[in-house]
């Protein structure tokens, strides 16, 4: 969290969430034949965005200590969970870096297909004598025993030599997602045109990646990247449960200002009116479909969420002598922060927000900070 830069308009961590879900869940948009599914719900416009931080009651106007205050804080320690590495994402991820990086010069060809190889194949599938859509292919790469394909496909590949072609008189499950094919009998012509075996071999990936000569390489490779990227996946998870256990343990709130509840509750309705015009939709559905309440029952618990949390640091920061003391102070790092984003001017840089919402959050990080740092101490 530390040297994070601000964000335009006002936007703390707990806003930032849902970009993150959203982001997430808009490639589960389409039906399982990869069309994007139409949508019935009402147009949204531009003009039902509303601008929410003119009016905005800040930290700095406000005496906090009537509605926080916060216990002993000093030994607050939070247990990070440990890295582990899924073995079994280790394999699939592996074999597909192998798999599909695999040179057609090493390919065998003096023996014919075992379960366990992967098959690089030709196929056309055809329904009447008439190819069907989505059914061709050239170079496929089929592990046998993989149950990729329908029923009988890869069965039909045991024993086939590279350069032969078959005919597969197979059948489509009744359940089949394409009403079309569901329960209908086909015939695949297929092509073996080489085999990767399922041992693999060092000179396949040689000059794949820099510095990677050996299957054993590869493996300690692919194994990194999913430490680094579950270090990055756990440390967001760390960092919301500190927010979580300094709101629980260490903070009594009496009361949430309204004027917070309000802001945040506009700040998240303006997110989802403009993702609902994005993939015209309806904020309403859009809720509905990614959290699955209706949008007013979200907004209240996302907004008391919020506006918790920014009391919380807001409160913490008067505490430990983290906010910005000084307009000249804050006209400071205003420039610092707008030259390092490229821009001009500050008011380029600041956009619709305005001063004090950047001094907000940028007193709300150096307290988030602040405490993750405390978390973690030995």
């Amino acid at each position: 969290m530390k040297n994070k830069k601000w964000m335009k308009p006002a936007v703390t961590c707990a806003v930032m969430l849902l970009s993150a879900l959203l982001c997430g869940c808009a490639n589960n948009t389409k039906d399982s034949t990869g069309s994007s599914e139409s949508s019935t719900a009402t147009e949204v416009t531009p003009k039902e965005v509303k601008q929410v931080t003119e009016g905005r009651v800040y930290a700095k106007d406000m005496d906090l200590d009537k509605y926080i205050s916060l216990k002993d804080y000093q030994s607050f320690r939070v247990e990070r969970d440990e890295i582990v590495v899924d073995e079994t994402q280790l394999k699939e991820l592996m074999d597909n870096v192998y798999i599909n990086s695999f040179p057609e010069s090493l390919g065998v060809k003096d023996r014919a297909v075992a379960v366990g190889d992967t098959a690089n194949i030709n196929y056309v599938g055809t329904l009447n004598g008439v190819a069907f859509e989505g059914g061709t292919a050239e170079g496929a790469k089929l592990t046998i025993g993989s149950h990729t394909f329908i029923d009988g496909f890869e069965d039909g590949l045991v024993g086939v030599m590279p350069g032969e072609t078959v005919d597969l008189n197979l059948t489509f499950p009744e359940n089949y997602h394409n009403a079309d094919l569901a329960g209908q009998a086909v015939v695949f012509t297929v092509t073996v045109n080489y085999i990767i075996p399922a041992e693999k071999m060092d000179e396949a990936v040689v000059g794949l990646i820099e510095e990677v000569n050996t299957v054993e390489e590869l493996r300690q490779y692919v194994y990194d990247y999913l430490y680094d990227s579950a270090m990055q996946e756990g440390q967001e998870s760390y960092e919301e449960k500190i927010m979580d256990a300094f709101l629980e343990e260490i903070c009594d709130i009496k009361e949430i200002p309204s004027e917070w509840t309000t802001y945040y509750s506009e700040q998240a309705r303006n997110f989802f009116v403009t993702t609902a015009l994005q993939q015209a939709t309806d904020p309403e559905t859009l809720v509905k479909t990614y959290y699955g309440m209706d949008l007013e029952t979200f907004l209240k618990t996302y907004s008391e969420l919020a506006a918790k949390r920014d009391l919380a640091m807001q409160a913490l920061a008067k505490k430990e002598g983290l906010t910005i003391q000084t307009d000249e102070e804050l006209d400071k790092l205003l420039e610092q922060y707008s030259t390092e984003a490229g821009c001009e001017t500050i008011a380029d840089y600041l956009g619709e927000a305005s001063k004090e919402d950047f001094r907000q959050d940028y007193v709300y990080e150096q307290a988030f900070s602040f405490i993750i740092d405390l978390a973690g101490k030995e």
